[in-house]
Parts: structure tokens; sequence; C-alpha cells
């Protein structure tokens, strides 16, 4: 096959060596050292934007004027008597406010605590208990409710509802002291994560571990100061905060900051943001996937024929000389779905259904998958644009990380451990749980299970606690089995687990927890079933079918939360 790959000798850092010295002092800038690289570079360019305007219109900063409010509340926090490792706590939704909390903290040399908005109250309580920050800036909603308790961390405003505690609006009466600078190995931010099973850990990560994962990423795709990212996923997670936010202040770019995935809304922000990078989770690649076929299928079986013989000729001829027809011969198909701006799509949290993937790459958006985890900044495998492999979750870093499988079985298949520049601090006051997650050689230990190519790129299989091992002795990865039941939209949620079909054997069998779709019945479910049953190797097949009331908790990044007792 061959490859038109530019990347090949892209050297994402080499600029870096122009300010060394003069901008930064270590082996790489810290986040604020890297925002103000970007400001002098690009100090007119359109920074933070959200459609928060008057009747919805868009409201931008460019890099010197985020700058300018973001020294202004740094100026602000030192007042407060923030000093160096002290914590500040944010939890709000998306938005240019939030984002210049979160910098203005850095600048500080204090540690950003972002909380999950959507927790409850009490959740968040909580965690601010353990994070102990001497600020806390909160969105409109939650404002009054921790403004009215007696706390020990003083609470500001996201919002400029409230107009006294308005975070830009706040202003330091002294700032002739200057703020400590941090250091790459200092910690930067404190992610709280339950993932999706397990008591929450703070996972501490320095200015290093960010910085550095942010650069390397790029060596498998070119950003430019060009593009606008689109955050839509929650912020505080480590996946939009690094792979949206940080990437693209990191280049010169624009973050537009999306509030809802209400499909009006989305829509609107794709298509008057001018989005090119699009960054998000399965279900919501599914979900736009479905209205373009549901499309081309409106116009007509012959119609559809012609255009579905298209993709797979504008797939083939990019697949095999690197050229991307796509964007033209479905120029207006990807105008009315709001799309045509987009450049790359990366997929993350999940692997995709291949079809989808596909989908996208036919049409000629460059369409990719990654993979990584809060420990790990997150991002320790994308796949390179011009080199994707549908079946993979991308290629490791090999230039600047190593990855490996540990325990291996017949097929290759093993826990994946990393070891990096990108790979965490450890977890906030919690050394027994650091130490349990980290081989004796250094390397961290995922918990997921997957295999590694001759080229470096992985497929995944599932999490090692999620393992399901048959009376046959196979093993059997639930997420495969889930995966599968992406494109049927008869149900909603799907979850499989073992259950125990013999209690003196302890044999497992594979049970699914299914709630099923709006306008769906058990039947329509029991089809589904079937039709995945007949794709799937005998012992992988679904033997148990429990129909749920109510969905499965989920968390912010729309995977369950797999902390159910199993039945």
């Amino acid at each position: 096959m061959i490859v038109m790959d530019d990347l090949k000798d892209f050297n994402p850092i080499a600029f870096l060596d122009d300010y060394r010295g003069k901008s930064f002092a270590g082996e790489w800038p810290t986040v604020s050292e890297m925002f103000s690289i970007s400001v002098s570079r690009f100090a007119d360019n359109n920074c933070f934007s959200d459609f928060d305007g008057e009747g919805g219109s868009k409201r931008t900063f460019t890099y010197r004027e985020a700058k300018d409010k973001i020294d202004a509340l740094s100026c602000f926090m030192r007042a407060c008597g923030v000093e160096k490792g002290d914590r500040i706590a944010v939890s709000g939704k998306n938005s240019p406010e939030w984002a210049i909390t979160y910098l203005a903290a850095l600048y500080c040399s204090a540690i950003i605590c972002p909380i999950d908005y959507a927790l409850h109250e009490a959740e968040q309580e909580n965690l601010l208990r353990r994070a102990e920050p001497k600020l806390f800036f909160v969105d409109e909603e939650k404002f009054a409710y921790y403004k009215n308790k007696d706390t020990p961390y003083k609470v500001y405003s996201l919002s400029p509802k409230n107009k006294d505690d308005y975070v830009l609006s706040l202003r330091g009466e002294d700032c002739v002291k200057a703020a400590a600078s941090p250091s790459e190995n200092d910690t930067a931010a404190i992610l709280f994560t339950s993932g999706t099973t397990g008591t929450p850990k703070g996972v501490m990560l320095s200015h290093k571990n960010l910085v550095s994962d942010c650069y390397i990423a790029q060596s498998h795709m070119h950003l430019y100061d060009s593009d606008v990212f689109y955050a839509l996923l929650p912020i505080h997670h480590a996946y939009t905060m690094l792979a949206v936010f940080i990437e693209a202040i990191s280049v010169g770019a624009e973050v537009v900051f999306g509030k809802s995935m209400a499909v009006t809304r989305l829509m609107k922000e794709l298509r008057e943001g001018k989005i090119t990078m699009l960054l998000g989770v399965p279900l919501l690649f599914n979900k736009i996937a479905s209205g373009i076929d549901k499309g081309m299928r409106e116009k007509g079986a012959l119609v559809y024929g012609v255009l579905k013989a298209l993709r797979h000729l504008s797939y083939l001829i990019k697949k095999i000389t690197g050229k991307n027809l796509g964007k033209t011969l479905f120029k207006a198909v990807l105008k009315k779905a709001n799309l045509y701006t987009i450049r790359i799509a990366i997929c993350g949290g999940g692997p995709l259904a291949s079809s989808v993937f596909r989908l996208y790459n036919e049409m000629g958006i460059d369409f990719v998958q990654g993979y990584g985890l809060t420990e790990t900044s997150p991002i320790i495998a994308l796949n390179p644009v011009q080199h994707f492999k549908i079946e993979s979750v991308g290629k490791y870093f090999d230039k600047y990380m190593d990855m490996k499988i540990i325990n291996a079985n017949a097929d290759g298949i093993g826990e994946i451990v990393v070891k990096g520049p990108m790979v965490m601090q450890g977890y906030y006051k919690m050394e027994a749980e650091t130490a349990a997650v980290f081989t004796p050689d250094g390397y961290f230990k995922t918990g997921d299970l997957g295999r590694l190519d001759s080229e470096g790129y992985l497929m995944l299989s599932g999490r090692v606690k999620n393992m399901i091992v048959t009376d046959g002795g196979k093993n059997v990865y639930p997420e495969e089995i889930e995966d599968m039941f992406q494109l049927e939209t008869s149900i909603a949620q799907i979850t499989v687990q073992g259950y125990v079909m013999d209690e003196k054997t302890k044999s497992e069998g594979i049970e699914a927890l299914i709630y099923k779709a709006e306008g769906s019945s058990e039947a329509d479910v029991k089809e589904a079933v079937e039709r995945v049953n007949k794709k799937l190797l005998p012992y992988q097949r679904i033997s148990k079918v429990t129909h749920l009331e109510k969905p499965l908790e989920m968390t912010t990044t729309l995977k369950v939360k797999r902390n159910y007792a199993k039945s």
C-alpha cells in the first residue's frame, strides 16, 4: 500500500528551540509558559469563544484579550493569599470563564482542581474536602448553594448573572508581589476520577505531563493556528481538557465551547463556529452518522446506491493514494449536516463501529481513533491521519514513550502497560494505591486488555476487571460484545457481564443488561440480540437478557459505571 505520509519526519516541538532558555528553562515549558508563547505568536487570533452573547450571538476573546483577563484574575488570586502549591477548584459548564480560571490558577503556581459539574452537591463537597482549595469558582446553578454555606474556601461565580462575584470582574488591589513561577515537574492539576468502577481518586498531573502529551500527540497529526476546536464534551474530563483545550492553545487555535448536545444547538455551533476539529465519543459520532445515512436514503434507492458506490470509491482512492476526494464528491451532504468545515474528527472513550469509522473517511473527513486514560494525561495512542487502521484505537508514540503487553495469552492479548513523560505523578494522598498501579520496573498498568501489531498499533479488548472466563476456559471481553450493538437502534443502552450458570462448577455465561430505546419493544430487542449473536463466536454469545426499567448510571463521557450488583 502506498502511504502519502507527510508526518514521517515531522517534529512538532522543533519550534520550541527558539524559545528555550528565553521563555522557559526546562525540558518542556509549563502550561502557563506554553500559553504565553502562543500569545506572543498569535496575539490577535481568536482564542476562546462561545455562543452566550446577546441573543445567542458568538462571544470571542482573542489571545491578547484572554491573557489580559488571565493576568487580572491571577492578580486577584494572589491578593486572596494564593501561593505556590495551593489548590483552586473550578466546576461549571464549558466556557471561556472556565478556561480563564484554569490558566489563571497555573499562572499563580497553584494547582487547578476541575470538579465534575454534573455531580450532586454532596459528591462535589466530598471532592472539595479532599482537594482543600482556597478558592472555588462555580457556575450559576450551584453558586447560591455554596455561597450561602459556611465553607473553608471562598466562592466565586463563573456566570455574569452573579455580578459582584463574577470571575471576569474580580480585580486584585495589589499585584506588586510577583507570582512564584512553577516548574515543569510541579503538579499542575488534580483530576478526580472514578472511571467506571471503584473509589474516586485524585490523579496528579504535572505541567510536564500535560505539555509533553500535548505536543507528542501532534506527531501523528498536523494542527494549525487556523483550526477551530469544538469543546462539546465536559471540559473537566482529561480527554476534552487536553485534546481540545490544551492542544488548541498550544498552536494558537480557537476553542469554541459547547454546553449542550441538543441537536439544534449542536448544529448551530458547528455551522456558525466553522469548526475544523471535532472530538467526541462513539454516541455522538453514531448519532451524526445515522443522520447522514438517513438523508442519503431519503433520496431513493437508486440515488442511494450511486452515493454508496461513490463512497466506496472515495475510500479506496484515499487508502491507496492519500488523495481525499470525499469533500468534493459529498460537499452538498456535508454542508447540510454542518460538517463541511470539519478537517479532522477524533473519537475517544471507546472503540467505534468500523462502519461508522469508515463512513466519515468515505465522506472526506479525516476520522481517527485515539486511546488514553486520565492517568496518562490522557493520550498514549492515536491513529496517524494519513495511515490509520480502522480496527485500531491508535499507534503509540514510540519515539517518546514505551508501551508493552504483559501476561499475554496465546492470541497476544494481555494488560497494556506504559512508561513515558505523560504518565501521572500519582494519586493524591494515596501512596498505596499509587504503588499498586506500577510494575516493579516502573510501567503504569492501565487495567486495559489489548494487543499490539508489528507496527505498534493498539487493538483494545476490554478491561482486566470485566473479563469473563467461560466454562470452556475462553476469555470473553464484554466491551467487544457491547460494541457490536452500537448501530442497533432498538437498544438505548447495553452492558454485558458474566453470570453464574452453574453453582457447582461456577461456570460463567454471558448476560446482557438492556435498556430499550423509546418506541421499541422487547421483541425488537430480542431480534437485535439474535442478529448480533449470529456474528459472534459460540462462546461469546449472549445467553441471558435482563431488561432494565431505567438506564444504568453513566459517567460524563457516556460510559456505564460498572459498580452495580451482578446477578
